[in-house]
């Protein structure tokens, strides 16, 4: 990654450098609920949501640099930890296409990678991404929004016109039948008990987190009632940094019997799974499987 270049006016940071990041792929694949997008922005992308606590918006024109709105110069490392930018996207590219076998799975790779090119993961916030994820359990990403959305106006904190994402203190308050009123679903009841176990034991992400070994990490995740390995991989992947993980769902399973190999094993990605499993989600759902779109 090339050195930044930073100027601040108004509000707004300009930062040069950025390499190939894409504030629409990072914004739009997924992985984070509490951004939109700007109608009428005076740039051609713009996202704008809540995170670490702050109304945040990201920019962008042209590739190679960034505007990150409503934030000061001296921020900025805050904002570089959440948007991954210090993580060498290029090294990792390379490791997950030279991990699949010759042939036409590594083609397919190839392809995926080049169309999703971009895509960072998200450093999101631990208690959020297990609470959000747990949200998004037989769920569409427009009624998710909602959902956290109402979660964070009724117990998130006022951050002035927006609502940071609820403790698991103020979800646990609430306890169950609230969390029920606000269309949360059978999905009431798991986040009641995941806010009780991580205000109950403060230790309790950090213990996640600490874990060496994926399987012991993903086990204390699937201790909670309502989290199976699906959701405990997302939770793992955004909200840990557990590059390992590669969460399995509808579009994956697709995606892989469609586009590899009769026996394909996603293990062959190792510490770039979850960036590979990004790109292949993207590459399906996002853009039917075709680079050239």
């Amino acid at each position: 990654m090339s050195a930044y270049v930073i100027s601040e006016k108004d509000g707004v940071l300009r930062v040069g450098g950025t390499g190939d990041f894409s504030v629409f792929s990072t914004f739009d694949c997924g992985q984070c609920f509490r951004f939109d997008p700007v109608e009428n922005s005076p740039y051609k992308i713009e996202y704008a949501g809540v995170a670490r606590g702050r109304k945040i918006g990201f920019a962008q024109n042209e590739p190679g640099e960034i505007y990150i709105i409503g934030a000061a110069k001296e921020d900025f490392p805050v904002w570089e930890d959440y948007l991954a930018l210090d993580v060498d996207y290029g090294a990792m590219n390379e490791a997950m296409v030279l991990g699949v076998p010759e042939g036409s799975d590594r083609e397919m790779m190839k392809r995926a990678v080049e169309a999703s090119r971009g895509i960072r993961i998200l450093r999101q916030d631990r208690w959020e991404a297990l609470c959000s994820f747990i949200v998004s359990q037989n769920n569409n990403i427009p009624r998710i929004k909602k959902i956290i959305a109402a979660l964070c106006e009724k117990y998130g904190r006022d951050i002035g016109g927006a609502h940071d994402f609820p403790t698991a203190e103020s979800l646990d308050k609430a306890g169950e039948e609230a969390l029920f009123a606000l269309r949360t679903g059978f999905r009431a009841k798991y986040i009641a008990n995941a806010a009780r176990a991580v205000s109950g034991d403060a230790e309790f992400l950090g213990r996640v987190a600490a874990a060496k070994d994926y399987a012991d990490a993903e086990s204390l995740l699937v201790s909670l009632k309502g989290v199976g390995p699906k959701v405990a991989a997302c939770t793992l992947l955004f909200g840990f940094e557990r590059y390992d993980a590669f969460p399995v769902d509808v579009w994956i399973k697709k995606v892989l019997a469609k586009r590899f190999s009769e026996g394909f094993d996603y293990h062959v990605f190792g510490n770039s799974a979850g960036v590979a499993q990004q790109y292949l989600f993207y590459f399906e759902r996002y853009l039917g499987g075709e680079d050239e779109k």
